[in-house]
């Protein structure tokens, strides 16, 4: 009897590793499949209109004027000023970068940093707490600075420089 069993599991372990090789396969079939499917749809054929030349004058009428590079100039020091509140004043370090595009605008702007740095540190030491508390009165105090620095350099410039204020450092204490 006991030898009627060992022969039984003598038997039975072919079975087993010709499940395990079957399995084996066919998962890596699976694989192999989802590969040359994937290589063929990136690599595949493309459409004839992707092989025509492009109209260099349709791209040039599409574009802005201003699709330069873009440039971030930071400020060479943070903003820090007080602002009083209602039980204390605090304390707010602002880290500003600018967006200009071109190198042209960037030479431009460093230029001109204690301008603009008379007109941000102007319209921030306007603010008030409750307003800077929250994330709306960041954003609109982003926006109040972007056109304060336009207005202020559009004299001297001739044109708008500045394309985004971007606040890089925020801290109030």
């Amino acid at each position: 009897m006991a030898e009627e069993e060992s022969l039984q599991l003598e038997q039975n372990a072919p079975l087993k590793s010709k499940k395990k090789l079957i399995i084996f396969a066919s998962v890596g079939l699976v694989v192999l499949l989802g590969v040359v499917i994937a290589l063929w749809l990136l690599l595949g054929t493309s459409d004839s209109s992707d092989n025509e030349p492009i109209d260099d004058t349709s791209v040039e009428q599409v574009a802005p004027a201003n699709s330069g590079e873009a440039f971030y100039v930071g400020m060479p020091r943070p903003f820090l000023f007080n602002l009083p509140g209602q039980n204390r004043a605090r304390i707010v370090e602002i880290k500003v970068q600018l967006m200009v595009r071109g190198a042209d605008d960037d030479v431009l702007l460093k230029k001109h940093i204690p301008l603009i740095e008379d007109a941000l540190l102007t319209t921030f030491s306007s603010a008030n707490v409750q307003k800077l508390s929250s994330l709306a009165g960041k954003d609109e105090l982003r926006q109040l600075a972007l056109l304060n620095v336009q207005n202020t350099l559009q004299p001297v410039t001739g044109r708008k420089v500045v394309e985004r204020v971007l606040f890089t450092g925020f801290v109030m204490q």
